[in-house]
């Protein structure tokens, strides 16, 4: 009997978890977020080097990685980082590090929760009313936008503003968060306390039409405006504008509105960067 106890806690004290081979450990990380091999690195030291490894976070980083790290070395990066670096150091640097495509129109970076790429489109790229007159809008630099240029609201009558991307860009079976990524002047006008209409959908179909603030120091906030801005780690304030799903194998451009308050006389006081579109977070 004696002898019985004793193997049965031996059997108890196995750890059969190290019994697995590498190869299967390996899937299973991979099957979670890059979050959670994160953590679990953290808090896990015998499964530190699999949760660190190369084959965990190659699966982790999308399928055409390498043609965009190629692309960023040619654009000054660092060239022995991307070439050389371990695969979790690389998806950190390409979440940090957003690439300019497509001659400065866009930028690219990964999402660092999902591991989708994320999209901006540059002011420049976007359909603005009265952006080629100088007494409405200003194209000035900004050393601080990730764009060579982004574009002052100084005194326009209107505030009507469109973007679009292909969908083909996007990843399938994902839902993407739109947002309007801005600053504002010490003389904000035609904003305060008012609604921004937005439109967000395929063009040509049924879109979603709801109403966003942008001032963030409205003291009013509208029954149908959800989400106030807020402050960027980078900075500059972002508004969630509405949500797309892009299904399996869409081909097709989504279009991105923003209409201010007619009644309005006068609208001053934004800076855009552009229009970003990334992966939503659950």
């Amino acid at each position: 009997m004696t002898n019985q106890l004793s193997e049965a806690s031996q059997l108890n004290n196995i750890d059969y978890f190290d019994l697995l081979p590498q190869g299967c450990i390996v899937d299973m990380v991979s099957c979670t977020t890059p979050v959670d091999a994160c953590r679990l690195a953290l808090v896990d030291s015998s499964l530190r080097l699999i949760a660190d490894s190369d084959a965990v976070w190659e699966r982790f980083l999308p399928p055409d990685y390498q043609q965009v790290s190629r692309a960023m070395t040619q654009r000054g990066h660092n060239r022995d980082l991307l070439s050389n670096c371990a695969k979790k150091e690389l998806y950190q640097y390409l979440c940090d590090h957003p690439l300019l495509i497509d001659s400065g129109a866009m930028s690219i970076c990964l999402d660092k929760w999902t591991g989708k790429w994320c999209f901006m489109i540059a002011a420049r790229e976007l359909g603005i009313a009265g952006s080629d007159d100088e007494e409405n809008w200003r194209w000035t630099p900004d050393s601080k936008s990730r764009f060579s240029e982004t574009i002052v609201l100084i005194n326009s009558p209107w505030f009507d503003i469109h973007g679009k991307i292909d969908t083909w860009l996007l990843s399938p079976d994902m839902t993407y968060t739109t947002y309007l990524v801005y600053k504002t002047t010490f003389t904000i006008s035609g904003f305060q306390d008012q609604s921004v209409r937005i439109s967000v959908g395929i063009i040509g179909e049924e879109c979603i039409n709801r109403t966003v603030c942008l001032d963030p120091k409205s003291r009013v906030r509208h029954r149908n405006v959800t989400v106030p801005p807020r402050t960027r780690k980078d900075g500059w304030l972002e508004v969630e504008l509405a949500e797309y799903y892009n299904k399996e194998g869409e081909d097709r451009e989504l279009g991105i509105s923003l209409k201010g308050p007619t009644y309005a006389k006068r609208h001053s006081g934004l800076i855009i960067q552009g229009l970003e579109i990334r992966p939503k977070v659950v």
